[in-house]
């Protein structure tokens, strides 16, 4: 009788290989049925039919990038309504005024000396804003009534706010003579209230409740998504009170800044996850501590300029946050909590550019600006997404990556005002 093992251990090799790639191939079709790419939801403004040839920009902000920074005011105007109501974006779901998307339009204009808008889009905040409670995740245009689709209120929205204020002061010519009053004395119903309400939420342990934060959902737990915002609006909100002469309020919110300081470091330092680190981890001397779970979030870059005064742990956080997060696309996702889908988000790739640039990395955020602008729609607006296939996706202009972006511009221009 033939013996035939000896082609049977040939063949076997071959045949784990085929049945590995079938494990790979069934694979893959079950993740993309799980996680699609994204599709494109809009090319840009209706009617704008390409990148735009304007004159040539007076303010120097503009000229790191000409045409990316142009065409990104130019996506602001259409996205500001004639009464300062600013549109997340264009279509759909997008149509509604987000508090945090708003405050950094008005600080974009504000850094590139369009004081005017700035002053609009601040306008209608304060027109809409709370008497008690948490902002809104969104409000309707151009009524300002906060549409009923289930979104819980969010408590960051009152730090975007009070930052954005105190941004667009510090940024604008100080008048004289009977034009002296401070630009931030019609707003400071909207400042001290949301200043009050973020004292209001610290707990025992100095942290506030938790609450949704930009990655629009309900959270268990309190997250930097809300903590980084709170602090920087503090911040703001007390520069604000001091300037206004408004001491009680100085004296209050400072206390409450000192605890969520302090609270924040305990909780989430030295790395500076999404969620509060389970554990810390401390190495052989002389490697640097890790926190164990909790997760890498883009809004780390928040702790750090132009929302905060740099320090060097902050910094560390910042830059291995970016590492973790960068995606073979090049651009970055929100989270390691966040779906594994390959897809980028460019409001995180943007705040990261903009924490560069403020902290005097120009090749860092020139990087980011130079991949942003490389994967614009054909209409030259900036996307919400950029698919694993490098193609633009989700809403398009969005209005927070367009601030952002004009921010980074003008961060690389001059230095930004830090509360």
């Amino acid at each position: 009788m033939r013996d035939n093992s000896a082609r049977r251990v040939r063949w076997f090799p071959y045949a784990v290989i085929a049945l590995l790639l079938a494990v790979l191939a069934t694979g893959t079709a079950s993740n993309l049925h799980r996680n699609p790419q994204p599709q494109l939801v809009a090319e840009g403004i209706t009617g704008r039919a390409g990148p735009t040839r304007i004159e040539e920009p007076t303010n120097s902000a503009d000229l790191a990038r000409p045409e990316l920074i142009r065409d990104a005011l130019i996506d602001l105007d259409a996205l500001t309504l004639p009464d300062g109501a600013t549109l997340a974006g264009w279509n759909g779901p997008w149509r509604f005024v987000w508090p945090r998307d708003a405050s950094f339009v008005a600080a974009a204009r504000c850094s590139v000396g369009q004081y005017t808008e700035a002053d609009k889009v601040l306008g209608f905040l304060n027109k809409i804003r709370p008497t008690q409670g948490r902002w809104a995740a969104r409000y309707s245009a151009p009524d300002g009534k906060e549409p009923q689709d289930g979104r819980e209120p969010q408590l960051d929205g009152s730090g975007w706010v009070l930052w954005a204020t105190w941004f667009c002061g510090q940024t604008q010519p100080k008048a004289s003579g009977a034009e002296s009053t401070n630009p931030m004395a019609k707003y400071w119903p909207m400042v001290k209230e949301s200043g009050d309400q973020i004292v209001a939420e610290l707990q025992k342990s100095g942290l506030p409740a938790p609450s949704p934060d930009y990655w629009e959902r309900p959270e268990k737990q309190v997250t930097l998504g809300t903590i980084a915002p709170l602090l920087t609006g503090l911040r703001s909100g007390i520069a604000i009170a001091r300037t206004l002469k408004h001491s009680d309020q100085t004296e209050h919110w400072q206390t409450a800044l000192d605890r969520l300081a302090k609270a924040t470091d305990k909780h989430f330092g030295p790395t500076y996850p999404r969620t509060p680190a389970k554990a810390t981890s401390f190495l052989e001397p002389g490697i640097e501590p890790i926190t164990l779970e909790g997760g890498a979030d883009a809004i780390v870059t928040v702790l750090g300029p132009p929302f905060a005064p740099a320090r060097d742990v902050v910094t560390k956080a910042i830059e291995h946050s970016r590492d973790v997060l960068t995606q073979p696309n090049g651009g970055v996702t929100p989270g390691e909590q966040w779906r594994t889908d390959g897809v980028t988000w460019t409001p995180q790739t943007a705040l990261f550019a903009l924490s560069a640039a403020a902290r005097g990395d120009q090749g860092t955020a020139n990087h980011l600006l130079a991949w942003l602008d490389a994967h614009r729609t054909t209409t030259g607006s900036l996307p919400e997404k950029v698919n694993r296939d490098l193609k633009p996706a989700g809403e398009a202009p969005l209005a927070w990556t367009t601030a952002l972006v004009v921010l980074t511009a003008s961060a690389l221009d001059h230095p930004l005002p830090i509360p």
